[in-house]
């Protein structure tokens, strides 16, 4: 009757202790991904123009071999860029280290000790109270059986970080690409605001010339020659400043390519010898997985629930198997006999009961990190549709502008052929010829800003439609899913 008792006992202590093991029950992340339907997004292009993505080499369409070549040399020799390589092969290491985890773990130690027993002890003597030598070799060895996932969710983990970190990467490599572009767009732009400012400058000194002429002949005053004079003094300040631009912006060329100084023998470029982009103008479904800062975003979320699935294991128990093998003996001289072999093999099994909260507090804060890497990809989504919405903006209100200004460029420089005719025909000065052309060179200088707007506007919408960068032919998720599920 005792012992039936003890027993009844002993099964009610061990139910109340599972009763009481750490449960996750209750936490569950509240964030959720949002899709293309759920942005609007079309599943399809509506037409031909809509599918159309940049290119790889998108920056080709230009047709400039020098930007060209600006362009791989950035890309292979920028510093910034090359940290980020590194960043991507040490994410790249840490799934090797997760992957150790899930075979088999062997280690050897060899230990040669002299040693005295003491003679109050557990040894008897002659052992106690004398000095020793002790030898043990042995190699020990084990193996977490990961029944319940825990390695896998750390592996998944791993294999987030490191594809966002190679995503990362090739975003940075997209922006790198980009403002190579932008910085040799804007050389350009100066080079040609240059020469106008250096046409303006002699077309003034021209008009400063007739003026001195005209008051000395008495058919004018001074005051006409001190406004040509002012208009010339700010001429030259023009061009001094666009030297000053021309020259900062070949520094900072100089730098996106990883360079002290622009290489020998760069010509500076012309706008008119850039071509305009091909770009597209509406989004479609597939743009998601065309950026690459939102593939890294997509990349974080796996990590994420990568960790919550590890931390989500921990409540369920740990099955290791342990054992040795080895040799160990009184006396140096007897290690290496038969008689001192020594081995043990067995399992072991842990469960968390009691852990006071750590266990759903960790719970609580991995599930947290995955509502809040869902939340900032969901975040970049909605950016990135912002900057395509209004790079596409700035590409249609820049055509626009250009379609207004054609006509008064064209006005202007039949303006100055009229005035140029009536010079030659005797019924009009050369004053009249130079202010005509006044107004054509401004007409020009406009232009010329137009023209590097339109390109900056189609590199922008380039850059915000992934600048030519292409996902891997399996989802994230997949991936992630089918290296998990292989280990």
């Amino acid at each position: 009757m005792t012992s039936h008792r003890t027993g009844m006992l002993a099964a009610a202590l061990a139910a109340a202790l599972l009763t009481a093991c750490a449960n996750p029950g209750g936490i569950a992340p509240s964030a959720t991904l949002r899709d293309a339907a759920a942005l609007g997004l079309p599943t399809t292009a509506a037409n031909a123009d809509t599918a159309l993505a940049p290119a790889a080499d998108w920056w080709a369409q230009l047709g400039d071999p020098q930007l060209d070549r600006l362009v791989t040399q950035a890309l292979q020799d920028n510093p910034n860029l090359r940290v980020a390589s590194a960043r991507v092969a040490k994410a790249d290491s840490a799934i090797a280290v997760v992957q150790a985890a899930d075979g088999p773990q062997v280690n050897g130690t060899l230990g040669l000790n002299r040693q005295r027993f003491s003679e109050n002890y557990i040894y008897p003597p002659p052992l106690g109270g004398s000095v020793q030598s002790l030898g043990n070799l042995q190699a020990q060895g084990s193996w977490a059986l990961d029944f319940f996932g825990r390695n896998a969710g750390q592996l998944q983990a791993a294999i987030g970080q490191a594809r966002a970190a190679q995503a990362e990467h090739d975003a940075a490599r997209v922006l790198l690409a980009a403002n190579v572009v932008r910085t040799y767009v804007q050389w350009a732009r100066l080079q040609d605001q240059h020469a106008l400012a250096e046409r303006a400058l002699a077309q003034q000194q021209q008009m400063l010339q007739l003026a001195r002429e005209r008051t000395r002949a008495g058919l004018d005053n001074e005051l006409a020659v001190r406004q040509n004079e002012s208009s010339r003094a700010d001429t030259r300040t023009q061009v001094a400043a666009l030297e000053q631009q021309q020259q900062a912006t070949g520094h900072a060329l100089a730098a996106l390519l990883g360079q002290p100084r622009l290489p020998a023998g760069l010509q500076p470029p012309r706008l008119a010898q850039l071509k305009a982009l091909a770009v597209p103008h509406e989004l479609s479904a597939d743009w998601l997985g065309r950026r690459a800062d939102i593939a890294a975003a997509r990349w974080r979320v796996q990590a994420a629930q990568g960790q919550v699935q590890a931390a989500r294991a921990q409540f369920y128990p740990n099955i290791n198997l342990a054992g040795f093998i080895g040799l160990q003996s009184l006396g140096f001289g007897n290690l290496l006999r038969s008689g001192s072999a020594e081995w043990g093999v067995g399992p072991a099994l842990s469960l968390p009961i009691f852990e006071g909260g750590r266990l759903r507090g960790n719970l609580r804060g991995q599930v947290a990190d995955e509502d809040a890497a869902i939340e900032s990809y969901n975040a970049t989504v909605i950016d990135a549709m912002r900057d395509v919405a209004d790079q596409s903006l700035a590409v249609q209100a820049v055509a626009r502008q250009q379609g207004e200004q054609a006509p008064a460029l064209q006005a202007a420089e039949a303006a100055w052929t009229i005035a140029r005719q009536r010079y030659g025909a005797g019924l009009a000065t050369y004053l009249n010829v130079l202010v005509a052309e006044n107004a054509v060179l401004a007409q020009r200088r406009q232009a010329v800003d137009l023209s590097a707007q339109a390109l900056l506007a189609q590199v922008g919408l380039a850059q915000a439609m992934g600048g030519g960068w292409q996902p891997a032919a399996q989802a994230p998720e997949a991936q992630a899913s089918t290296a998990a599920s292989s280990h």
